[in-house]
């Protein structure tokens, strides 16, 4: 019997303890950063007869708000606990580990208390340690309260151009870098870049190549973008000024701590305005300009001593070749003799080669085709010079040999280097023979007349180059303008836009350059045309004498137009080099139908 008492006065008294009301305090677990406000929670659960609600003095900090009464309601075991939640919102007033009270609250006439507990207040120094150390040094996004904004800006945002060497020789090359340093969140515009008077330029990195590295300055992580580097050329002796970048920024800073890694945005030739100012009412922005400073080149001249007649400029270490692409050829027939400099240094300021043709071989100003490393300094590859060429009459030709001088900066001391020789035999074949020839032999082997129209066509495009480069000249002595058509001079439209079909392959503006002179020296020709009257307004008021299709005239205006943009400007052209030279033949074309 007093077993069963027992088990039932133990039975009672859990569940007494069971139904006894939670009453906790709650506070953040993280530092709180002395005068930055955060909330402290009195919350009472199974407390639905909770009267009288006593909140206890707060020393050492300030009550912002409270108490803000939340009520809630949870499930446990199929019943409903009601709970209430008492919060406040306080400001700390002091550093260190303080305490936060408790409150009471009473349930049916019996006072409940909740558990004292502390929070660790910090400085804001300190609060900005910790967050440098989680961002690896990042913070200066925070802007503490009396901070002087322009001398934060000042030292986490600047500029800076560096050069390899300061004293240099004519050629040879220096390199600038100029970089954006910053540990600031930021939206920079390139104002102003600098000039780089008296030397050539060779573009290394730009903004858009986007490249950035991290460097630690003076116990501080920055991002580093690099905005431009270039190779500089001296073109003479003297002394140079590379002068400032000049950059504009808006620096956005936060009011609070935050864990926020700082980004940089750069951009060129568009103002930055100010209209983002005050979108996020817990940033601030600031606008700013910073530059580079002006650098000293001085270049010395290359000595006088020993430098042969030949020299021209070049500066580095260099090999030369050279090669015929045909050996053999027929009367009139047309080659191409490919003078290839190889090696190191300043090829964007070196100088064609000079040929001393022999007699009877017409030689043209070459083409050049460039396999360079532009990444490097001084840029190293290949430089290809190609000269057409052509000779009217038999015989066997010695092309001499070509010399090329230039400067060694590894050794200090001038170098000459030549080409081998180069035999050319001319056959007493004309070119219309030798095309006949190598019809019938190709017929002879495939029975297929394909073959003719591929070896006939490029011979007709290399006789085409040589007949107009030689009528250009006869035309251009004839002193007398007639307005008719002048059929002495009919060549056919193939045979006229030889040289610009030749190039398709050359950079842009060569080619457009050569279909634009094309497409003059077919109103020249067949318009005798010279001197003032080579212009547009005589060209369409001929056509419109002999009334040519107005549309004929409107596609002549847009070829010439598309060629004078090419040549001219680096604006993208609607019609593909491919696309523009055969637009150019229909429409010449049409015009020999209409004028023959």
């Amino acid at each position: 019997m007093k077993r069963t008492a027992l088990l039932l006065l133990l039975i009672l008294l859990a569940s007494a303890i069971k139904a006894q009301p939670s009453f906790i305090t709650i506070v953040p677990h993280v530092p709180i950063v002395v005068g930055e406000a955060f909330q402290v929670q009195y919350i009472i659960e199974d407390g639905a007869d909770a009267v009288d609600f006593t909140a206890p003095a707060f020393p050492n900090f300030r009550v912002v708000a409270g108490p803000d009464i939340y009520p809630g309601n949870r499930i446990q075991s199929n019943n409903f606990k009601q709970s209430k939640n008492f919060v406040f919102t306080l400001v700390a007033l002091a550093t260190g580990k303080l305490i936060i009270p408790a409150a009471t609250i009473s349930i049916n006439g019996r006072p409940i208390r909740s558990n004292n507990t502390f929070v660790v207040v910090i400085s804001k120094t300190e609060a900005a340690q910790r967050v440098d150390k989680e961002q690896g040094g990042n913070s200066d996004y925070f802007l503490r309260p009396g901070e002087d904004v322009r001398e934060k800006i000042r030292q986490n945002l600047f500029l800076k151009v560096m050069v390899n060497k300061n004293y240099c020789l004519v050629g040879e090359p220096v390199v600038a870098t100029f970089k954006l340093f910053s540990r600031l969140e930021s939206r920079s515009d390139i104002v102003k870049n600098p000039g780089f008077y008296g030397f050539t330029v060779q573009d290394l990195v730009n903004l858009s190549d986007k490249e950035m590295s991290v460097e630690k300055i003076k116990g501080k992580l920055f991002d580093v973008h690099t905005i431009r580097k270039v190779a500089l050329y001296p073109l003479q002796a003297g002394i140079f000024i590379i002068d400032a970048m000049e950059v504009k920024n808006m620096v956005e800073f936060s009011k609070t701590a935050v864990n926020k890694k700082t980004e940089q945005e750069i951009v060129e030739g568009v103002l930055i305005n100010n209209n983002g100012k005050g979108k996020n009412e817990n940033t601030e922005e600031y606008e700013n300009s910073i530059s580079t400073t002006p650098i000293t080149i001085n270049v010395k001249p290359l000595p006088e001593k020993n430098k042969p007649a030949s020299f021209d400029g070049a500066t580095g270490l260099f090999t030369i070749s050279a090669d015929a692409v045909k050996n053999k050829l027929s009367a009139n027939e047309g080659d191409v003799l490919e003078i290839t400099i190889s090696g190191k240094g300043n090829f964007i300021q070196v100088n064609a080669p000079v040929v001393q043709w022999p007699k009877g071989i017409e030689g043209f100003d070459p083409l050049i085709k460039d396999l360079l490393d532009k990444l490097s300094s001084p840029l190293t590859g290949s430089r290809t010079y190609r000269y057409p060429f052509v000779a009217a009459t038999s015989g066997n030709y010695l092309i001499p040999a070509v010399a090329f001088s230039f400067f060694n900066t590894d050794s200090g001391n001038y170098k000459t280097i030549t080409t081998f020789p180069l035999q050319v035999s001319i056959s007493n074949k004309t070119i219309n023979d030798a095309a006949v020839s190598n019809k019938k032999e190709i017929n002879k082997k495939t029975g297929q007349n394909n073959y003719w129209l591929i070896s006939g066509g490029l011979l007709l495009l290399f006789s085409g180059l040589y007949w107009v480069l030689r009528k250009r000249k006869i035309i251009g002595k004839q002193s007398i303008i007639k307005p008719t058509v002048n059929k002495a001079y009919h060549l056919s439209v193939n045979e006229i836009l030889a040289p610009a079909s030749l190039l398709l392959l050359a950079d842009d503006k060569t080619f457009y350059s050569s279909l634009r002179q094309s497409t003059w020296d077919y109103f020249r020709i067949h318009f005798n045309l010279s001197g003032s009257e080579m212009n547009k307004e005589t060209i369409f008021t001929r056509l419109k004498e002999r009334k040519i299709d107005a549309g004929l005239s409107v596609e002549l205006k847009n070829i010439l137009q598309q060629c004078e943009a090419g040549l001219f400007t680096n604006a993208r052209l609607e019609d593909d080099k491919t696309l523009l030279l055969d637009k150019t033949k229909d429409v010449l074309e049409k015009l020999n139908k209409s004028l023959f």
